[in-house]
């Protein structure tokens, strides 16, 4: 039972967080709250997928929902095996179905929300909020059980009011660090991908991501986890010296964790 909801002397159930896979290959987040699981995007092949999960003893059919930020195929990509196979909702705002073959392959569990509105699965009360990419309409989302809540925003090329709004007050969070801006502009993508990139709705560098940890950070802040790192444009080493900056000597005791695409995170426990 989450902290909304508990009496006194119940224990209250943690969320637990794990990246299955972050970066260009395919992102995947799981969350559960007590009996309530959940992934944020599925951007693997259903079979890998299958595999991931298995690591963290679950299993697609136990999912109660998939939520999706975007589009693209990196967070879509096991949608529609996982839909038809399993059965497992998948819920996303119109312009998102509109502007893919959502419909079409989830035709049966396609469930609709609106950017800016709360919506349930389970326990958990999920906000999306809306963050600049190239995509129909790219949302990040803020989870809660009532008790804690955690912030996920992998894809986005600039902050916005909107975004540190919903990344305030975050136990954990879950945001993208890609590029070195020095490592893009001096390396091997051609100028109008560096450009999409590093504009305004491509996506967000270390030095825009460490500032944004500095806006939004706070005491109750456990656990960062820097997620979408270009394996060309950035080292992860790189990333975590600037996250580390942005926390400063207060966040010295929030633990940094970098996701992969390789291989699953560590369990996170808020």
């Amino acid at each position: 039972m989450n902290g909304a909801g508990a009496t006194p002397g119940e224990r209250e159930v943690p969320i637990e967080v794990c990246m299955l896979s972050s970066g260009s290959d395919g992102n995947a987040a799981f969350v559960r709250s007590g009996s309530t699981t959940i992934l944020v995007d599925a951007g693997l092949s259903l079979k890998e997928l299958s595999r991931r999960l298995s690591l963290i003893d679950e299993e697609p059919r136990s999912l109660d929902a998939v939520v999706i930020t975007h589009e693209h195929i990196d967070h879509v990509r096991g949608i529609g095996p996982l839909s038809r196979r399993h059965r497992v909702p998948i819920f996303t705002n119109d312009a998102t179905a509109r502007a893919s073959t959502l419909r079409a392959q989830c035709s049966d569990t396609l469930e609709r929300f609106t950017t800016g509105t709360p919506f349930e699965v389970g326990n958990l009360l999920l906000r999306p909020f809306p963050v600049p990419h190239d995509a129909a309409e790219t949302v990040g989302f803020n989870v809660s059980d009532g008790r804690v809540n955690v912030g996920v925003a992998t894809d986005l090329g600039s902050v916005t009011l909107e975004v540190r709004e919903g990344l305030s007050n975050c136990d954990a969070l879950v945001l993208e660090f890609n590029h070195d801006e020095s490592m893009l502009m001096d390396g091997p993508y051609p100028p109008f991908l560096k450009e999409r990139v590093s504009g305004p709705h491509g996506h967000l560098s270390n030095d825009d991501a460490g500032a944004l940890i500095e806006d939004v950070f706070h005491e109750g802040l456990q656990y960062l986890v820097l997620a979408h790192i270009s394996r060309i444009n950035n080292k992860p080493s790189l990333s975590v010296k600037t996250a580390r900056k942005a926390l400063g000597s207060g966040g010295a005791d929030v633990r940094v964790s970098v996701g992969r695409h390789d291989i699953i995170g560590e369990i996170i426990t808020v």
